[in-house]
């Protein structure tokens, strides 16, 4: 991990250089790239993948799927059967797991859709709260099952009231999904599941094949591919954000516990690579202590090799001065996750402007987050803290405005309006107006 000392030189390091720079891939992928599309570039290759879905449909998914993760796939769509006997196939105490996180999700998210607000009619002037018709839900798979994902996005859509929801995963080995992630989407409420992913599955969302019905909004986390399809997409529906690589920064005094701040650390950096894991503290002493017990604990996970690398790639200790410095470089970061560790924890609440989402006092670690607090984990990175937001209810929730006044009030402000009309250069629009004036 790095070592970062004095406000100063944390600023240089820590202010965004570049918001969502999708563009960068290690050599070793991008040769594989260029032996399997001709190019070296995601951008290029995504493009290819998303026009060729958008021509070819189901047939363009099925050569991608055998081209891409070397599956031949029999079927797109996975029977409603399969998914209800998948719950067979899931140890006892994770099905339980699972129910527990969705009953907390799910009562998270119906106390959030009643604080939204409600339509309203006065004066002839309205607003109604419309649920969207159908959202896909994206899923990653294939070398890993997030079925945590599944519940963490189809609930709040559930909850909002949407009509039909539609969840993609990569297929694994014998193009099914593992019965985890099925059993999530039947514990979610999803309508309908294919076993796709990548480029394709989100093209496939946006435009709709013969087999898949095109959705209002995509949803949910991906690899580089993923995003870079649900930037290409934007407009042909709508997309909740583009995730990047998963990120922490814990702001700890030296009243924080250094077992606890190395455990988040490496539970951070197990999710992959190019996961960044920053302490911000005002400790030297805590900070030598989490140094040391990072390596203790280290030693004895299974991912050693990946976390080992994302901390040498992203992992970073900054000391500090005082509280304030470490408070105005977190919301200079702006993070997805921000814990906030030590005795005055919660006095920093209030100060923070930019985060995804905040944990507070020494109990609670993001993994909480992660599966089963309650607030969906599908979260705003790479800095978009600053102006984007955690999914929720309300991002599967449109406002319909409406205007239906009478004679008086026509007659009150239609001159008015006439007048602006005439002022923009629309004769058209001002006459329309003065007929209704009589």
């Amino acid at each position: 991990m790095k070592r970062i000392s004095g406000f100063s030189q944390a600023c240089k390091v820590l202010t965004r250089k570049a918001q969502l720079d999708f563009g960068e891939v290690s050599p070793s992928l991008a040769r594989k790239l260029m032996d399997m599309f001709g190019s070296g570039s995601p951008w290029e290759v995504v493009a290819k993948i998303v026009e060729d879905v958008r021509k070819r449909g189901d047939k363009a998914i099925l050569d991608f799927t055998s081209k891409i993760d070397g599956i031949d796939l029999e079927f797109l769509e996975i029977d409603r059967k399969k998914i209800v006997e998948a719950r067979e196939n899931v140890d006892e105490k994770l099905i339980s797991a699972l129910e527990l996180a969705s009953q907390r999700i799910r009562s998270f998210h119906e106390i959030q859709k009643n604080t939204i607000g409600r339509g309203f009619q006065r004066q002839g002037l309205g607003q109604a709260l419309v649920p969207l018709e159908r959202v896909g839900i994206y899923a990653p798979g294939g070398t890993a099952t997030y079925p945590s994902t599944v519940l963490m996005a189809a609930i709040p859509a559930r909850v909002a009231g949407v009509k039909e929801i539609i969840l993609a995963s990569s297929p694994k080995s014998g193009g099914m999904l593992a019965p985890a992630t099925l059993l999530a989407a039947e514990i979610a409420g999803v309508d309908r599941v294919f076993c796709i992913g990548g480029a394709q599955a989100i093209a496939a969302l946006a435009f709709g094949t013969d087999s898949i019905p095109k959705v209002d909004k995509i949803c949910g986390p991906g690899n580089i591919f993923v995003v870079l399809a649900k930037k290409m997409v934007y407009g042909t529906v709508d997309i909740d954000g583009l995730q990047g690589p998963s990120e922490v920064i814990i702001v700890a005094d030296s009243d924080a516990d250094p077992t606890f701040c190395a455990a988040d650390i490496l539970a951070q950096a197990e999710h992959d690579i190019q996961a960044s894991s920053i302490m911000i503290t005002t400790s030297e002493e805590l900070a030598l202590e989490v140094e040391v017990e990072v390596e203790r604990q280290l030693q004895s996970l299974s991912r050693k090799d990946i976390i080992t690398e994302s901390l040498n790639n992203g992992g970073m200790i900054v000391t500090v001065s005082n509280l304030d410095e470490a408070i105005e470089l977190a919301n200079l970061y702006a993070p997805e996750h921000l814990c906030l560790i030590g005795d005055k924890a919660h006095d920093c609440v209030k100060r923070i402007n930019n985060a995804g989402c905040i944990f507070v006092g020494n109990k609670a670690t993001v993994v909480l987050g992660d599966y089963i607090a309650g607030p969906s984990h599908v979260l705003p990175t790479g800095g978009t803290a600053r102006f984007g937001s955690p999914l929720s209810v309300a991002d599967f929730i449109k406002f319909i405005n409406f205007v239906s006044l009478d004679e008086d009030e026509i007659g009150r402000i239609g001159p008015a309006a006439a007048i602006i009309a005439r002022a923009e250069g629309f004769e058209a629009h001002a006459r329309a107006i003065e007929r209704r004036l009589g």
